[in-house]
């Protein structure tokens, strides 16, 4: 009894997203003492919807975002329920609720309460709670002698709270801050400007003329719910080389128009593409992508975001030379169904990939 207890560790985990609450029920299962720290009113992360963006900026540039989800209205998951969820906790259909092989994202939270609620997990949760720096306690100490100053602010009350955890799990997500492409005129460019990143519902966009900019995932769902309403759509992407599906809704829709990427924006509102072609827009949504940030965290340059990858990290998860009082969980963007798991560790086929991404 007394070496279980040496082994013990407080543990802070942030974030209570599908990471997040797997990895508590883990630790705990191991004995572990844990913290979750979560800066929302319930579980749930990415796909906790958030109606209210008004407040955020529109280009995602703040360090600390209010808003964690990127979820639209519309959003359905783009795999079947039968391989999402966890190994031994499965995305059964439920009476009452959303029954169809590809529900909307309401239901998959409904999925994550069920699964804390089943494993008691709600106890351990800071809900409203910040997380503003994550640093490593001066000592001499390395690998599992290492510690970990955790500061908080609770977002209703402002009070802050620094603790000192023995190892942190970083399960914070990876669709919150949005990734800009760097295109000629951005900053002059005086009419709306927005990341995919705080789209909701269509009907802020009647009869505009919208360029949206990505014709992956989220930029096809989005041009496909403003075609009803939008004047018109004009859909800039990468390549012309378009998938069959693309090209027939673009020939059903005389309002929904393909080009090449953009070459400037100008004052006058014109978004000139590179095949010199243009028109004047009243709005411009970025469905370019994510990029992952730690803006609390300090671990002194060991570990850094570097063309968008976070590393060094073992398996996706430990900085060997911090490792284990530091991970990571939910790194990779895309995770494969058939990759072999430790024993310990549940598979997680939650997809990643839904159509809210690109």
């Amino acid at each position: 009894m007394i070496s279980e207890r040496k082994q013990s560790k407080y543990v802070c985990v942030i974030g209570a997203g599908p990471s997040g609450l797997v990895t508590t029920r883990e630790l705990r299962k191991e004995g572990h003492c844990v913290v979750m720290m979560e800066q929302n009113h319930d579980v749930g992360g990415q796909w906790l919807y958030d109606p209210n963006v008004e407040g955020e900026d529109p280009l995602g540039r703040s360090k600390f975002s209010e808003v964690h989800s990127s979820i639209y209205a519309s959003l359905r998951l783009a795999s079947p329920r039968e391989i999402v969820g966890f190994s031994d906790f499965p995305f059964v259909v439920k009476k009452g609720r959303d029954t169809r092989r590809f529900p909307g994202h309401r239901e998959l939270l409904w999925y994550l309460e069920d699964f804390c609620e089943c494993f008691g997990l709600r106890e351990t949760i800071r809900f409203n709670t910040r997380v503003e720096y994550v640093g490593m306690l001066d000592s001499d100490e390395v690998g599992e002698g290492l510690k970990w100053v955790v500061r908080s602010r609770d977002v209703e009350s402002e009070k802050v709270v620094e603790e000192v955890f023995d190892a942190v799990v970083v399960a914070t997500g990876q669709y919150s801050h949005p990734r800009l492409p760097s295109i000629k005129g951005m900053e002059a460019w005086k009419r709306k400007q927005m990341h995919s990143h705080i789209y909701r519902v269509p009907h802020p966009f009647h009869n505009e003329v919208v360029v949206v900019v990505g014709n992956a995932a989220s930029g096809q769902d989005i041009c496909i719910e403003l075609v009803g309403v939008a004047k018109e759509i004009h859909l800039s992407a990468k390549s012309l080389d378009i998938s069959e599906g693309l090209s027939k809704i673009i020939s059903k829709h005389h309002n929904l128009h393909l080009h090449p990427q953009i070459e400037s924006l100008h004052e006058d509102g014109r978004v000139v593409f590179v095949d010199g072609s243009w028109v004047v827009a009243d709005t411009i949504i970025y469905c370019t992508g994510y990029s992952y940030s730690f803006p609390f965290l300090d671990t002194k340059g060991i570990v850094a975001v570097d063309d968008d990858r976070v590393g060094p990290l073992y398996e996706h998860t430990f900085p060997p030379s911090l490792a284990p009082s530091l991970s990571f969980v939910g790194i990779p963007r895309k995770v494969k169904g058939k990759r072999k798991l430790k024993k310990k560790n549940p598979s997680f086929n939650i997809s990643i990939s839904v159509p809210l991404y690109c």
